[in-house]
Parts: C-alpha cells; structure tokens; sequence
C-alpha cells in the first residue's frame, strides 16, 4: 500500500472548543499508524498570533491552521512575522470570514492557502496535505474575489481616457468648469462625469489633489 508522509501541524484558533474539534479530527483521521495514507500528527495549539509564532519555533510543524481574528493577536500579523523569519511551515488560513479585508492581507501576508471553517471534512484533509507540499489552496469564495481584485485596476493604476486627459490639463490651469465645457463644447455635466471618473482613477477626493495625482504619475509634466 502506498503510504504519505505524516504531516505535523500546528492548530491556532482562540476558540478552546474550536481548537479540541479540530484535534480530534486530525487525530481520528490518522489512525494507529504514523505514516499511513491519512497521517497527521497534532503537535500543538496557540490561541493567538503572537503565540503561534513563538510556538512555531518551538515545535517545527509542516502545517499551521491559523485562524486570523483572534483578540490576542492577529493572524495576518503571525503570517507575516513568520513570513519574516523564513519559517519553515506553511500557513494554511482556516477562519469564518472570507471579505476583502481578510483575504488579500492574509495571501500578501504570505498565507499558503486559505479555507472557510465550513468546509467539509475531506477538502480540509486535502487542503493540509496540498499545503505541506507547497501547493496553493483557495475556497471557492476567496479564489473568486482574488480573481475580482486582479482584473479591477486599483485606484490610480487605471488609464485615463484621452477627453479625461484634456479636462485633466484645463483643471490643472485652473480652468473652471463653465469654461471647460466650452473650450472643449461639450456641456458642464458631462464636464463633471468626467471630473468623477477622473477622481475614482487618480484615488482623489477633489481637484486639487486630482491634479497633484497627475503630477506624480507623470500624466502631467
């Protein structure tokens, strides 16, 4: 029969009961035998980022289940610390939330993979052993918003449009926007659809700061 390493991990959650299910999950799953097909071995808990680093250096596991909102420390904190250190595990994120403000830190932070704790049993097994090996593993949910943030530029990465570049200058000149609708003829709304979509692309609040935007990107010389 063909046997995989035993993998050793490393269960960071605050919750006490959360970190006890999740022991005995791992450890039902080995069976008797170290090495067999479904081997794990839990080496440890921590209960906050903090915690799970220094307990990392302790213990060397293959595997961390990291929790990330934990009031004793973050564990986007504790990726990236370990990141820092060059630690030998891999992270793998196991948390109920999956917005915008979690995922992304906890990938950049340097996170292997990243789960929902309502995934099924199996797909946490294989997620662990995938992450042993350094493959990446995403929940459904948090590969598509991952996806969604690469194609959406962020905000002062998007090109301007060439009218967007003529307001852009007549702005920069002080031109109001009476006299940029009839220097460009076209009627003051739509000089301000275009003031709009210029502020959203350039990250800025006003003209002013529209216009010194452009400065340091260098639209405006």
């Amino acid at each position: 029969m063909t046997t995989e390493p035993l993998i050793t991990l490393l269960i960071v959650d605050d919750h006490p009961v959360v970190r006890d299910g999740l022991r005995g999950m791992f450890e039902s799953a080995s069976g008797s035998a170290p090495g067999s097909a479904s081997g794990f071995r839990v080496l440890g808990e921590a209960a906050s980022g903090p915690e799970a680093v220094t307990r990392a250096a302790e213990l060397d596991p293959d595997v961390i289940l990291m929790d990330l909102r934990m009031p004793g420390g973050s564990g986007v904190a504790a990726i990236r610390e370990l990141t820092r250190r060059g630690a030998r595990a891999k992270v793998l994120v196991l948390t109920t939330y999956d917005t915008d403000s979690d995922t992304l830190p906890a990938i950049e932070a340097g996170a292997t993979g990243y789960l929902l704790k309502d995934a099924p049993r199996d797909e946490l097994f294989t997620a662990v052993r995938a992450a042993a090996e350094g493959r990446t593993v995403l929940s459904p949910a948090v590969a598509s918003r991952l996806v969604q943030a690469v194609r959406t530029p962020a905000p002062g990465n998007e090109p301007l449009s060439a009218r967007e570049r003529e307001v852009l200058a007549l702005v920069a000149r002080g031109t109001s926007n009476r006299e940029i609708a009839r220097e460009l003829f076209i009627s003051e709304a739509t000089v301000k659809t275009h003031l709009t979509h210029l502020y959203t692309k350039l990250g800025a609040k006003d003209r002013a700061a529209a216009v010194a935007a452009a400065y340091d990107r260098g639209i405006l010389g």
